[in-house]
């Protein structure tokens, strides 16, 4: 850390009586981020992991996305070009290098690259961390293997999600993103989404896919 930036840090850290990052004032942090907190946790998500399951699938639907239950990886190609041709949709889709191992020769129309989204990319394949019941929301973590562009730049985006990663709260995803992190260390960034892009700016009405994807397709897997 440059001394420059140290002593700008220092001095918020005097203003707000924290204590400096060292000796006693280190260790407090290190407490504190290890035995965190939890926020109150709502009745609705007090269930077993089939009723998970299905609150996260009534969520999601509810803020317009739409969720598919496959089997197992392999019927991947399978259910995108379904999915693709029931929004006629051109048959061709960006992937992350994390489903890289995808066969997609038992769908032979589909055409798949591997990488990180382009602007002329019209659909995208990503897998995410953790489905959250409280929301229906997704956790989708950055890395080499899942690059944020996919996520945000094509008005199409699938998204894997497999059945074991289905959770009650945003705790419980926190809990699992930071197990899962252990050697590696945190991903840069973590993004919750919610159902396809929209906004209420414009005369209070929503619009779809303003800032973001106009579609929100889960595939969830039925593969633990």
């Amino acid at each position: 850390m440059s001394a420059a930036r140290e002593q700008i840090l220092a001095g918020i850290r005097q203003s707000l009586g924290r204590p400096a990052l060292e000796g006693e004032g280190l260790d407090e942090i290190k407490a504190r981020l290890a035995n965190h907190s939890r926020h109150i946790i709502p009745e609705r998500v007090n269930l077993e992991a089939q009723g998970l399951r299905e609150l996260f699938i009534s969520k999601a639907r509810g803020v317009s996305a739409t969720v598919a239950e496959i089997r197992a990886m392999s019927d991947i190609p399978e259910a995108v070009a379904t999915y693709l041709a029931s929004e006629n949709l051109p048959a061709r889709v960006v992937q992350a290098p994390s489903l890289g191992g995808i066969d997609w020769s038992v769908t032979p129309m589909m055409e798949a690259r591997t990488g990180a989204a382009e602007k002329t990319d019209e659909t995208s394949l990503t897998t995410a961390d953790s489905g959250i019941a409280e929301t229906g929301t997704l956790l989708l973590s950055s890395g080499s293997d899942t690059p944020t562009t996919l996520n945000f730049v094509p008005p199409t985006h699938i998204v894997v999600l497999r059945r074991g990663h289905v959770v009650a709260s945003y705790e419980d995803a926190w809990d699992q993103l930071r197990a899962a992190s252990v050697e590696s260390g945190p991903p840069r960034v973590a993004n919750f989404i919610t159902g396809p892009s929209r906004t209420g700016d414009i005369e209070q009405k929503i619009e779809i896919g303003v800032h973001g994807p106009l579609r929100l397709h889960i595939l969830l897997v039925g593969e633990e």
